[in-house]
């Protein structure tokens, strides 16, 4: 029997060498760190490595460009008594919503639309161990044809055990599969054929034709 396709988990798409700070990272140090690396958050790690906050750039924006007063009529308006706290410590999301890294990749996008993240932690067994963006999974969706083909067609031959026995196209992310030699093995192939799909990252869908017919050869004449 084939084996089976390892399923698509976050840990497969995230990326694994992971910028973090400190709650005792200034402010200013981790807004730098987002600015020359270009990314939108960091997890905020303890000296043990474990994940306490994520720190966006909403957080470090928030009251650090206050009111230029020459563009205002009121001199004194957003001013403000109290400084804004000088470390990611005071200015992180302590709530932070997480993955666990054996997560569907499926169910990691339909999070980010339904919440509207734009990125989200990975634990294994507690512990940071990535991180996954929107940005992994649109590298998934963006995969070359290609590459879906080639993937899609050797599934399909290790579980048929028929090599050469298919007729699989690509465009923009959508398959179509036809047998072209030998016949079903069962009655659910469509269903199985559709199973595999799913497996491929970045596959849309895929469509399953029927087998051409044979051409009848009796009484045939050749020139």
């Amino acid at each position: 029997m084939p084996r089976r396709p390892a399923p698509v988990r976050a840990r497969d798409v995230m990326t694994r060498e992971v910028l973090t700070v400190t709650p005792g990272t200034t402010v200013r140090a981790a807004a730098g760190l987002l600015a020359t690396r270009g990314v939108a958050a960091v997890p905020v790690v303890d000296r043990h490595h474990q994940l306490v906050g994520i720190v966006t750039e909403a957080d470090l924006l928030r009251d650090r460009l206050p009111p230029d007063p020459r563009l205002r009529l009121r001199r004194d308006v957003g001013t403000g008594a109290t400084p804004p706290p000088v470390l990611v410590g005071g200015v992180m999301t302590a709530d932070v919503r997480t993955v666990d890294a054996a997560a569907d990749v499926a169910d990691l996008a339909r999070l980010f639309v339904d919440e509207r993240l734009r990125s989200v932690p990975v634990l294994d067994r507690g512990r940071l161990v990535g991180i996954v963006s929107r940005r992994d999974l649109l590298r998934t969706v963006a995969r070359p044809d290609d590459q879906l083909r080639a993937e899609l067609l050797r599934l399909i031959e290790s579980y048929d055990g028929n090599l050469d026995g298919w007729d699989v196209a690509v465009s923009n992310g959508v398959a179509t599969a036809r047998r072209t030699r030998g016949i079903p093995e069962t009655e659910s192939e469509e269903g199985a054929l559709r199973t595999l799909a799913r497996t491929v990252r970045g596959l849309a869908g895929v469509r399953v034709l029927p087998a051409e017919p044979v051409a009848a050869t009796r009484g045939a004449t050749t020139c």
